[in-house]
């Protein structure tokens, strides 16, 4: 059994990233992997397990809070999901198959690409509609 501190650590990862997950809607895996890493020093591939677990009840959490709300579009959630098991299937095999570190260096740059993505902004909103049917919107 972890030792008290480690136990506190790891409540209070769990903590934010629910916290984080619940206001952003981001996977909480965007920081759980780096804080197993980096806080307890966990491998790469052993935090990134550890993640996707620990992401399921959380989101169903979050998920059932939006769904009460009127905020959850469970048609487009349903196409995602289907992606996402497959996607998730695919993407853990090819991350088991790859070196520890050149695995956690690809997570750095793909939160980075991510963060910049988001602070650039679009010309134009995109809605729900125009992106299940491919409608692309006209450019200003």
């Amino acid at each position: 059994m972890p030792d008290l501190l480690t136990l506190a650590t790891l409540l209070a990862i769990g903590l934010a990233a629910g916290f984080l997950a619940g206001l952003l809607g981001i996977g909480g895996g965007i920081l759980i992997v780096p804080a197993l890493v980096l806080l307890l020093g966990f491998d790469q591939h052993l935090a990134q397990g550890t993640s996707l677990v620990v992401i399921i009840p959380a989101a169903l959490a979050g998920s059932w809070t939006h769904y009460r709300r009127g905020r959850l579009d469970l048609r487009v959630a349903a196409f995602v999901a289907v992606g996402g098991v497959i996607g998730a299937a695919i993407g853990s095999l090819s991350a088991l198959s790859l070196d520890d570190a050149l695995l956690q260096r690809l997570f750095a740059v793909v939160l980075i690409v991510v963060a910049l993505r988001m602070l650039i902004p679009r010309r134009t909103e995109l809605t729900t509609e125009d992106a299940l049917v491919g409608r692309v919107p006209e450019q200003d």
